[in-house]
């Protein structure tokens, strides 16, 4: 896979699981309203996790990306 590819792929699974830790903090029932279950029986904690995952792997995402593009910029200097 190339360099561009890796970078344009990294960043749209950066703004996918941004936006989607961003919905779930306004929307958090979406779990239960999706597959019908309530792993936390109304308490909120299961979708805090869910929040704190999504936007964790968002940044990991935005890191990868920032770090393909100094590797890429360094190779041209």
């Amino acid at each position: 896979m190339g360099a561009q590819v890796r970078i344009w792929l990294e960043r749209v699974l950066c703004g996918i699981t941004g936006v989607m830790g961003i919905v779930t903090i306004f929307y958090r029932s979406w779990i239960e309203a999706l597959f019908g279950w309530d792993p936390d029986h109304g308490n909120g904690s299961v979708e805090w996790l869910i929040i704190l995952g999504l936007l964790a792997v968002s940044a990991v995402f935005y890191s990868l990306s920032r770090a393909e593009v100094r590797r890429i910029r360094q190779a041209r200097i």
